[in-house]
């Protein structure tokens, strides 16, 4: 197969003209989410300068820790306007029309060939790593013909819709939970709340036979603790650790550390609660794991685990926040204790884990769908890249370009 230098495969950093004082689409690191080929605008800004600039079908890539190592690799796929700009931190790729195909480069880009050479090429002060560009620039990569790059991407794109239309499917039934919760426990409209009669409480008025209570009363609290970095390990040695919200997913925490030693541990099903910066994010852990001193496990003592799972995210909703709209960049074992938490009755509370608990097994069962069309995904892309699989005689569909 040919091989062509990296620079010569795509533009890197391509010329982009934006208007200062102009509005347009801008991409954050934040919304770039691993295992998601596409990004589309979250907001729009007022272009002041800086800032990476990019068409649609350009790919986005983190240059800085730990997002490179995390996968943020995505995209441009706007829902309108087709200029825009986003975070300082990615480099931007843009196929060159009559030798790469934009879907082949981000696949390139996903490969070990450019994000291995660009994690190893890091240097910076502890946390702000980022890439030296050179270290991709010239690097040799496999240049197929472009029908055969557009096969490739046929193929691998097709796991990615899957992937795509699972994570669809999983927001509609998270949604579905949490509006259940908020029409229940927020808007008090829950099976026979006609006959309810509201009463004060510390968090206002609420129905009477419900209560008030701290955290700590209701739910069981393991404040993590970090053990020596000695212990750490790739090497799937011990149990899964995980030292804050650095790898958390959307709902389960993605595994790329483990801990040879066993410390503060949280068991599967426990709720993973930031109390660093960013406090209040959320996740569930999906095995038993180590957590470090980033993270709070929190398990429901009578097992209303899901009440209490939809009760956090809606005190939550916005990051750092925590009692009476205080701002807080750590919290320690104390303020978890002391938060309020509504306790409606036991009946109540076992009505809802019944009628939610089948919404978030399909959750759980989608998410493991996912996570085996990614695996599969992983192991086909090297593969194809490489032309270890050929695939420029087969009779495959090829989609519209991007």
């Amino acid at each position: 197969m040919r091989s062509l230098p990296f620079s010569e495969m795509v533009e890197i950093n391509p010329w982009v003209k934006l208007e200062k004082g102009k509005e347009y689409p801008f991409i954050s690191m934040g919304v770039v989410e691993p295992n998601r080929r596409y990004v589309s605008e979250a907001e729009h800004r007022i272009y002041n300068g800086g800032g990476a600039k990019f068409l649609a079908g350009d790919i986005l890539f983190a240059r800085i820790t730990p997002c490179l190592e995390n996968g943020k690799i995505a995209q441009y796929k706007p829902e309108g306007i087709s200029t825009a700009f986003g975070s300082t931190e990615f480099f931007i790729f843009r196929s060159y029309p009559s030798i790469s195909d934009p879907g082949y480069i981000y696949y390139l880009a996903k490969s070990d060939l450019i994000r291995k050479p660009a994690e190893k090429s890091m240097s910076g002060a502890s946390g702000r790593q980022r890439a030296d560009l050179s270290s991709i620039k010239n690097l040799k990569v496999p240049a197929p013909p472009l029908p055969t790059q557009r096969k490739i991407t046929a193929i691998l794109s097709a796991y990615d819709d899957l992937i795509e239309n699972n994570i669809r499917r999983i927001k509609i039934l998270e949604e579905m939970a949490q509006a259940l919760y908020r029409e229940w426990f927020v808007h008090f409209r829950f099976p026979g709340h006609e006959k309810a009669r509201l009463i004060d409480s510390p968090l206002g008025k609420i129905p009477e036979g419900w209560e008030v209570k701290e955290l700590k009363d209701v739910c069981h609290l393991i404040m993590g603790q970090s053990p020596k970095s000695k212990y750490y390990n790739t090497d799937k040695l011990g149990l899964p650790f995980h030292q804050g919200v650095t790898d958390f997913g959307n709902r389960f925490p993605n595994k790329r550390f483990y801990c040879s030693i066993k410390g503060r541990i949280a068991d599967k099903g426990d709720i993973l609660f930031s109390v660093r910066a960013p406090v209040g994010r959320i996740n569930i852990a999906n095995t038993k794991m180590v957590i470090g001193r980033g993270l709070c496990a929190i398990r429901h003592k009578a097992g209303f685990q899901w009440y209490t799972f939809h009760v956090l995210k809606e005190v939550f909703n916005e990051e750092d926040i925590i009692g009476g709209g205080t701002i807080f960049k750590s919290v320690t074992k104390k303020d978890m204790e002391r938060i309020n938490l509504l306790t409606p009755t036991e009946s109540l509370a076992h009505q809802f884990e019944h009628v939610v608990e089948p919404l978030e097994k399909q959750i759980d069962n989608l998410t493991q769908k996912n996570t085996t069309l990614c695996r599969t995904r992983d192991l086909l892309l090297p593969k194809l890249i490489s032309g270890e699989l050929d695939v420029s005689e087969l009779d495959i569909a090829i989609p519209e370009e991007d």
